[in-house]
């Protein structure tokens, strides 16, 4: 487990663009934090990274997946307003969850036995005017992204 702590919505969105950077084909981030946390901000972030319009990311809290371009697709999920397994398996996740691109999935907390064996565990949570991010890695691949982003980021900023 990491924390890195960002001082505002800028650093937190350059955490974003930095996970973005170094993300793989296949890559699956589970983000997870109270309304307001930061989970969509954070979603910019990463799409900026993967050279994508970030005016086009928004929260896809009806929608239940937006799709970006860029060096690769990113999936955005919001899984906010499913309400069981079959639902969600109707939306097609796991056709897409760690297919080519990137996911990223909001809200993935609430159906953590549909995601992949392996995934980046992302909380956010409000710490006085700022953030504290904390990586779960499950899986090598994830022990070395974190890794990669604690060498750029550092921890405590």
């Amino acid at each position: 487990m990491m924390e890195i702590y960002c001082s505002d919505s800028a650093t937190t969105e350059a955490l974003g663009q930095l996970l973005g950077s170094l993300a793989a084909d296949g890559d699956v981030y589970c983000l997870t934090g109270d309304l307001g946390a930061g989970k969509t901000l954070l979603s910019r972030g990463i799409a900026a990274g993967l050279g994508a319009d970030v005016a086009e990311v928004n929260s896809p809290t009806f929608a239940i997946m937006n799709v970006y371009g860029g060096r690769m697709e990113m999936r955005h999920f919001d899984l906010y307003r499913i309400k069981d397994a079959d639902e969600l398996y109707n939306t097609g996740f796991g056709e897409y969850c760690g297919g080519d691109g990137v996911t990223v999935v909001e809200w993935g907390e609430l159906f953590i036995d549909e995601l992949p064996e392996e995934y980046l565990h992302i909380t956010i949570e409000i710490a006085g005017t700022g953030r504290k991010v904390i990586f779960n890695p499950h899986g090598a691949r994830y022990e070395k992204l974190c890794k990669e982003v604690e060498e750029h980021a550092g921890t405590g900023n």
